[in-house]
């Protein structure tokens, strides 16, 4: 394996968990954003 391969690798790996923490934030943000309006 030479270090194209790796660095390919960990690019994939750096992209998915950036995508991950940014859907999860934009969750986290819509589910506050909704409790505030919810009056039971």
């Amino acid at each position: 394996m030479d270090y194209g391969w790796m660095s390919h690798a960990l690019m994939w790996l750096v992209g998915l968990m950036s995508l991950g923490a940014t859907v999860g934030a934009i969750g986290a943000m819509f589910a506050l954003g909704r409790s505030n309006y919810r009056k039971d």
